[in-house]
């Protein structure tokens, strides 16, 4: 899916997905202090992981025939590598 997307829109994609990104991220950074990886650390680990989910999901076969989808991949999967990122954070600093 990703490798056949046209590049303007894969750049209007990522930027979007960074902007959305940064306000999760921003408001996250809050909540978890020192947890955290900051706002920018946040949008980018979460960017990141949002089109690391769609990867996946379509390298296992499942094709997103509808946006929707392909957003809650996406979603699933950016939440999901900022929660393993941080719990690894956390479970460093409190082995230090």
């Amino acid at each position: 899916m990703l490798s056949k997307i046209p590049t303007e829109w894969l750049i209007m994609a990522v930027v979007t997905v960074a902007l959305l990104s940064f306000i999760f991220g921003y408001a996250l950074d809050r909540i978890m202090n020192e947890d955290g990886f900051g706002p920018t650390g946040n949008m980018v680990v979460m960017t990141a992981g949002f089109f690391l989910g769609i990867y996946l999901a379509n390298m296992y076969g499942i094709r997103f025939r509808q946006l929707d989808m392909g957003i809650g991949a996406g979603v699933i999967g950016g939440f999901a590598t900022l929660t393993v990122l941080t719990l690894f954070k956390a479970l460093l600093n409190r082995l230090r």
